[in-house]
């Protein structure tokens, strides 16, 4: 393995594939090696995702929260079409 000054990133689906092998029961450092990530690393996605694990289950909430920011965003671009409209006719271009 090459060592660099900078941090690797790892993929979404990598992450959780790793964590799925450790709540599955496989041990951290044995997974980390075939991952060829730190066990460190891995802990502390493990631990992530045993923290948020409810919220991945409540789409209601998180639904609901999209919905009204695009109402909201849906809102603001109505207010600026009509500043829009506004202005070209005060200035005669429409």
């Amino acid at each position: 393995m090459q060592k660099t000054k900078y941090a690797r990133r790892y993929s979404a689906k990598l992450k959780f594939q790793a964590v799925l092998e450790v709540l599955g029961g496989k041990d951290v450092a044995q997974t980390a090696r075939a991952y060829d990530i730190h066990p460190t690393s891995l802990n502390h996605w493990r631990s992530r995702v045993l923290e948020s694990g409810p919220e991945l289950f409540s789409v209601d909430s998180t639904v609901k929260e999209y919905e009204k920011k695009l109402a909201d965003m849906e809102r603001l671009i109505g207010k600026k079409e009509v500043e829009i409209a506004f202005l070209k006719n005060f200035l005669g271009q429409a």
